[in-house]
C-alpha cells in the first residue's frame, strides 16, 4: 500500500460535508414549511440522498487508499 498525503482526502471530505450540509438543511426547509405526509416523502429523499453522498465519500476514500487516484485513466 502506498503512503498517503492527507490532501488528497480533503476534497472528498469537504464536498461531502457542504452537501450534506446543504441537503439537511432543504430537509428541514421542506419539514417546516409542508404539513401531513409531504412532509415525510420530501423529507426522505434529502435523507436518502445524503447517504449516498456519504456512501460514496467512503468509496473514493478506499480508492485514494489503494493507489487509484486518476479513475478517469482506466478508461
Amino acid at each position: 500500500m502506498k503512503k498517503v498525503k492527507w490532501k488528497q482526502y480533503i476534497a472528498p471530505i469537504v464536498i461531502t460535508a457542504f452537501f450534506s450540509a446543504y441537503m439537511v438543511f432543504y430537509a428541514v426547509l421542506l419539514v417546516n414549511v409542508l404539513s401531513g405526509i409531504a412532509k415525510v416523502l420530501f423529507a426522505l429523499v434529502p435523507a436518502a440522498l445524503t447517504a449516498v453522498l456519504v456512501h460514496v465519500c467512503i468509496q473514493r476514500i478506499k480508492e485514494i487508499r489503494t493507489g487509484e487516484e486518476d479513475d478517469l485513466s482506466q478508461y
